[in-house]
């Protein structure tokens, strides 16, 4: 399967050198989850941060968009030019799965409402319920419980939305939007190292209080590798789909 990463960010240039960069993070990823699955998987990467978005749905099999630091409301040239590639590839039925801002883009983009949630920061660990059981769900359990750091939230979704799974800091957790979407607010690139230390960055940001909480949190177990796994089967089964 050939993936094209909608590249929206950056580490942190001081937390690159521990930690690699978003493609990096992604690959490790979702690579250990296709090895197990019998996969090989290939990349090309689009730097839509810089504004270099791509102009060919059909030069990758699925899409993939990363989190951002920039909110899918700021208002930014490149950011309404993605809005616009993924209805692009909403018509065309073409898979994409969408992380955090990715996820956010998502619902944006196809008419449903994302706002910065008054209940502040989600940091370290969420904690979530799966609601809905799909085909794509494999292996299953009714629990996914994912590393986040955001401030902004889907709180309405878009035509075509369904609701799979959420918490009560977070009711529209994942998301899936017609056969060819998946959107989920958690970071399954992440490590628990990253969380950490990205929560010690913006300390001044998030707050004294919060970031003590979302440390305490990383002792817990990560879903990481069964996210990347329903990633996997979704982009397969949106692919099957599409080719009829």
């Amino acid at each position: 399967m050939l993936i094209g990463l909608l590249q929206c960010d950056d580490v942190a240039p001081q937390l690159q050198l521990d930690h690699g960069n978003y493609p990096a993070m992604f690959a490790a990823l979702l690579g250990g989850a296709a090895t197990e699955q019998g996969e090989t998987l290939q990349w090309q990467v689009w730097r839509c941060l810089d504004g270099d978005i791509p102009d060919d749905l059909e030069a990758v099999d699925a899409w993939l968009t990363t989190g951002s630091k920039f909110g899918v409301n700021d208002g930014l040239e490149w950011v309404a030019a993605l809005e616009e590639f993924v209805r692009e590839l909403y018509a065309a039925g073409k898979p994409l799965v969408g992380i955090c801002f990715g996820h956010q883009l998502i619902g944006k983009a196809l008419g449903g409402e994302v706002i910065k949630s008054p209940k502040g920061w989600g940091i370290g660990l969420s904690f979530n319920q799966v609601t809905s059981r799909e085909a794509w769900m494999e292996p299953w359990q009714d629990e996914l419980d994912l590393l986040v750091s955001h401030q902004d939230q889907v709180v309405s979704l878009p035509p075509g939305g369904c609701a799979l799974g959420g918490s009560g800091f977070c009711s529209h957790y994942l998301m899936r939007v017609g056969a060819c979407f998946l959107g989920v607010q958690g970071h399954p690139e992440f490590s628990r190292e990253y969380s950490r230390d990205l929560m010690r960055l913006r300390r001044e940001l998030v707050g004294d209080a919060r970031v003590r909480e979302g440390t305490a949190t990383l002792t817990a177990k990560v879903d990481d590798n069964l996210m990347a796994h329903w990633m996997l089967n979704f982009m397969r089964q949106a692919m099957a789909a599409r080719a009829g």
